[in-house]
């Protein structure tokens, strides 16, 4: 595991930029970007336009390593180039930015009020691609829509088993166990899921540690014992569908937390920008969510 960015990212101000929308949500992130399903056919114009999309933003001088501590990339953009370079190597050798991997298949049918992963027999393939292209760390995501014990049982030990793999392989894990804003048990789900997490993260072996991305809680402070705790690199945020306004002032209330917002980053960038205008609303988004991070 690269030290340098290791220090950076477990110790630097800033946030984690999620650039890793996949096929499923990538016609939606192009939409509020201004490109309409009309204006594209098939996948590989799709991915196209929305790899256009994320070269736009990293390539932009607001985005660089001194607000910007990491960067979650999808597989098909690892796969690509920014600026005439490797992604991930664009990212840290040019711009500061550590390197992410989406490394989950997506999620598998709802049962006991939660989503597990697919199932991902690739995965040992894939964690050697990524270091080999620079890759630091992976993020693979779950999602709890109910306070169902049995459920959130179910998500923290998929997560924690595959986490487990993924260190091994030398690469950082993001566990993100997603808890739907929309649930009406959202506050209860946390105290289940903090629960949860502590005794996992109690029982990893010696020497192991991980990244917890978890939606913006209920009550502030909810994830204080997470931050501290001495197996956590670092505890980061989604926004989760909150907007950017009202994820930076959630964020803000819960120290030690940083973000990695995906859509809140995005909000209000289109493909119909000038290049100044692009920039100049780019850098107020990247401000905001820094300074909400920084508390």
């Amino acid at each position: 595991m690269n030290q340098e960015q290791l220090a950076k990212v477990a110790k630097g101000q800033g946030f984690i930029a999620a650039l890793d929308q996949s096929g499923g949500s990538t016609p939606k992130a192009l939409k509020l970007y201004g490109i309409e399903e009309s204006a594209y056919s098939g996948e590989a114009q799709m991915f196209d336009l929305v790899h256009a999309m994320r070269a736009r933003i990293v390539t932009s001088p607001a985005f660089s390593g001194q607000r910007v501590l990491g960067a979650i990339l999808f597989e098909m953009t690892m796969d690509r180039e920014f600026g005439g370079l490797p992604a991930a190597e664009y990212l840290w050798k040019k711009k500061g930015v550590v390197p992410f991997l989406k490394v989950d298949k997506g999620l598998a049918a709802a049962a006991d009020g939660v989503q597990l992963m697919k199932p991902n027999p690739g995965l040992d393939e894939l964690l050697k691609r990524a270091r080999a292209k620079g890759i630091f760390g992976t993020k693979m995501r779950s999602v709890i829509d109910e306070a169902n014990q049995k459920g959130i049982d179910a998500v923290l030990d998929q997560q924690f088993e595959v986490g487990l793999q993924i260190f091994n392989a030398g690469l950082m894990p993001i566990i993100e166990p997603e808890v739907s804003i929309k649930s009406p048990d959202k506050a209860k789900i946390e105290d289940l899921l903090v629960a949860g997490l502590l005794k996992r993260l109690d029982a990893l072996p010696a020497g192991t540690s991980v990244m917890l991305k978890l939606t913006l809680p209920e009550v502030a402070g909810k994830f204080d014992a997470l931050v501290k705790h001495p197996k956590v690199t670092r505890v980061v945020a989604l926004s989760g569908g909150y907007s950017r306004a009202d994820s930076n002032a959630i964020l803000a209330k819960n120290k030690g937390v940083i973000a990695s917002f995906s859509r809140a980053l995005t909000e209000g960038l289109t493909a119909q920008m000038s290049d100044a205008e692009f920039d100049k609303a780019l850098d107020a988004a990247i401000e905001s969510i820094y300074q909400a991070s920084l508390t």
